[in-house]
């Protein structure tokens, strides 16, 4: 048996053991879909890491997670749920943090179309997120009632979540719509027609915030992409979408 010369084994023993890459779950608001698809690739091009993204409205994923849906992370749309998941045992305490402040733009499938408060008179339709469990939704009626829109209510069109909402306006179900101005970035010139970014003050700070379900607890992707998306590099992908980083 021919033996390893010891100059070798020592350059064996100085090389590095690349960490083995695991993955996460991530359950994930509608309107945030685009930057955690960039976030994702980033992260596993750093890190070997993978991530499964679902998404959909804030509520109806506060629901399936404590209905036990198997996700590790959650990034959700408002600081409320992750908040509520936490007082009930469902996040790891101190996890919680807000990654994100959205903001609100409106839409019109016409690129030729100026969008602006004007674009609310009439009796035309508007396409909006289901207040009731999506903050994009909620702010988008403030807007409203601060324009001091009249009528608004019976001419909503309704999307389950953001990413509905723009479809129904693309679509020509309604000749506006209030959606995120993510949706608008990641279209890169493509396929908003006109849009007009809302005025902060018109509606509450839609913070953004994200968390460790217990599930994830002890997943090591896991928690490496929450210090990813707190890292420079992180940031740097979130505000180029349009968000501000929290």
């Amino acid at each position: 048996m021919k033996r390893i010369p010891l100059i070798l084994l020592a350059l064996l023993a100085l090389t590095p053991i690349p960490a083995r890459a695991g993955s996460a779950s991530v359950a994930v608001a509608s309107n945030f879909i685009g930057p955690m698809n960039a976030l994702a690739t980033a992260f596993g091009k750093e890190t070997g890491h993978t991530l499964t993204i679902s998404s959909g409205s804030t509520g109806k994923l506060y629901a399936q997670i404590g209905a036990g849906a198997p996700f590790d992370l959650f990034f959700s749309a408002d600081d409320e749920r992750p908040a509520r998941l936490e007082a009930e045992g469902m996040m790891v305490v101190g996890s919680r943090f807000p990654y994100a402040l959205g903001r609100l733009v409106m839409v019109s499938a016409d690129p030729k179309g100026a969008v602006g408060p004007e674009s609310l008179k009439g009796t035309g339709k508007i396409a909006v997120a289901n207040p009731a469990i999506a903050p994009y939704g909620r702010a988008a009626l403030q807007v409203m009632e601060k324009l001091g829109v009249k009528g608004y209510e019976s001419r909503l069109v309704t999307g389950e979540n953001v990413s509905q909402t723009l479809h129904f306006t693309l679509t020509g179900a309604a000749p506006v719509g209030f959606v995120a101005l993510s949706q608008v970035k990641a279209a890169e010139g493509g396929v908003i027609g006109s849009s007009w970014i809302v005025p902060d003050d018109l509606y509450d700070p839609i913070v953004q915030a994200c968390g460790l379900l217990k599930r994830g607890g002890r997943n090591k992707a896991a928690i490496a992409f929450l210090a990813f998306v707190k890292s420079d590099a992180g940031r740097r992908i979130v505000e180029s979408f349009g968000y501000r980083a929290s």
